[in-house]
């Protein structure tokens, strides 16, 4: 982030924080908005990652034509609609085409896309989008489940509640291959 974005954010996080009645030179609150900015700019470094080019850099072409499952991928990122973490996992599947992508990859596409202000239903199709184009496999399919912050703090105050969203190309529209994939997630391995 250049230094006149951090400027900005910096003060625009004083005035919040003076326009819900607080003393902004307090001890406690003395450097808030420099360190509330720095946490933005982390909290949505996603937008200057570029998730194509992190699965172009490690395609392998590799004779492999099974599933291939990474499952339990912590992810954080903000509700777009009220500034506020949501969390949870992902589970990524995919068969692979011509090539496999180093394991690693998927994950890094989840921080990329999760690093954004964001919706989760938005964050599963981007998700997959992205590894389609990308990795060209025979089909891919994505699970996430999170806990929405908005969700418990305010409005219904639902402590125990779990979005889960998923999203399916290829031959995981298969019924077979769908179940294969979820009856894998829900597995207790290791």
């Amino acid at each position: 982030m250049t230094e006149l974005k951090n400027h900005q954010l910096k003060e625009h996080y004083k005035a919040i924080l003076e326009g819900v009645g607080e003393d902004v030179n307090r001890e406690g609150l003395s450097k808030t908005p420099e360190r509330a900015a720095k946490a933005l700019e982390f909290f949505t470094q996603g937008y200057s990652q570029n998730a194509e080019a992190a699965l172009k850099s490690a395609l392998f072409k590799e004779n492999y034509s099974e599933m291939v499952l990474v499952k339990d991928i912590e992810l954080y990122s903000l509700c777009e609609h009220h500034l506020l973490p949501f969390f949870g996992k992902a589970h990524i599947a995919y068969i692979p085409g011509d090539c496999i992508v180093g394991l690693s990859k998927l994950p890094r596409v989840v921080d990329i896309f999760s690093r954004r202000l964001q919706v989760q239903e938005r964050l599963t199709h981007e998700i997959l989008d992205c590894i389609q184009k990308t990795m060209n496999p025979i089909g891919a399919a994505i699970v996430i489940e999170a806990r929405h912050m908005c969700m418990m703090m305010r409005g219904v105050q639902k402590q125990n509640s779990v979005t889960t969203t998923s999203a399916f190309t290829g031959i995981f529209r298969n019924v077979e291959t769908r179940s294969e994939f979820l009856n894998l997630i829900h597995s207790n391995s290791l």
